[in-house]
Order: C-alpha cells, then structure tokens, then sequence
C-alpha cells in the first residue's frame, strides 16, 4: 500500500488538510485509509457507553458493531504503542494511506505551515517533507511550496509521488 503523510506542529491545518484530501482524492476513484497520531490520551467512546464499560472492566479488546460501521479498540494496558508500520498492516487494503502526525517517521510528508502558529518550518531539517502547504511565501525552500487551500494542487503532488 502506498503512504504518504501529512505533517506540522499544533494549529497548521493538518486534520482539514487531510480531511480534504481524501474528499479530493476519493472522488477520483481512489480508495482511501487514514491514520492519525495522537501525543495525548484519545478516548473514541465514552463513560457509560457499553464499549467504554466493557474496557474499564478490563477487556483487551473490544469490537463495536452497528448495521453502518464497526470499531475495534485495542487497550495497550502498559504495553509500548505500536509503532507506524504495525498499524498500517492492521488496515484492509486500499490505494493510498494517508498519515497524520508521525513527524519523525520515514514515509514522505507534505507539511502544513501557518505563520501564526509561531514555530519554525520543519521542512528545512527533515528531509522526508517533499513539500510545503503554507499560507504565506517562503524563499529558499529544496521542495515545493504551496498554497495550503489548493487541495486539488496537494492531491495532483501527493498522487503523482505515489505513482497513482
């Protein structure tokens, strides 16, 4: 499966970015996964729930399942996080996968900068980032620089990279 990452620090756009993306890119035929890395605690059912019930009592896992989706949740209980790679193969096969966060792996990202984020482009030290999404010019860029609400422009990049 091809992977391609959608990078930045806090408040640059990356969730809408990716978020357009695959609105973007599925509509062009593609299949579409996505992953999404969180530095905090991140909880996708509730207290009282009966998901979250039956993890509290101390299931491994647990698997959510409706007429529309299904879920499953894998409790870590002091375990190290799985790396990248282990999560991907986790995944049913599709066209593109795309990655937010993981700023330090090595797949080829497209970084999402804001000046108003106040914190310095990534791009000029990590040398997996093949472009930048900003929202203002930067000069003395090796990769290249686009604006950040041309989705199509994003998608055009990241498809010809992948070979798609």
């Amino acid at each position: 499966m091809r992977v391609y990452g959608v990078t930045g620090w806090k408040n640059t756009g990356k969730t809408g970015l990716v978020e357009r993306l695959v609105t973007e890119i599925t509509a062009r035929g593609y299949s579409v996964s996505t992953l999404k890395h969180a530095h905090h605690a991140t909880d996708v059912d509730h207290p009282g729930r009966d998901s979250y019930r039956h993890r509290e009592a101390g299931a491994q896992e647990v698997i959510v399942s409706s007429p529309n989706r299904w879920a499953v949740m894998h409790e870590l209980r002091g375990e190290a996080e799985p790396s990248m790679m282990e999560l991907i193969a986790k995944l049913a096969p599709v066209d593109l996968i795309l990655v937010e966060g993981y700023k330090r792996e090595t797949h080829p990202k497209v970084e999402c900068f804001r000046e108003a984020a106040g914190r310095p482009l990534m791009a000029l030290e990590n040398s997996t980032i093949r472009a930048v999404a900003s929202d203002t010019a930067h000069g003395g860029l090796s990769v290249p620089l686009m604006q950040l609400d041309d989705t199509r422009g994003i998608a055009d990049f990241i498809l010809q990279e992948v070979g798609l």
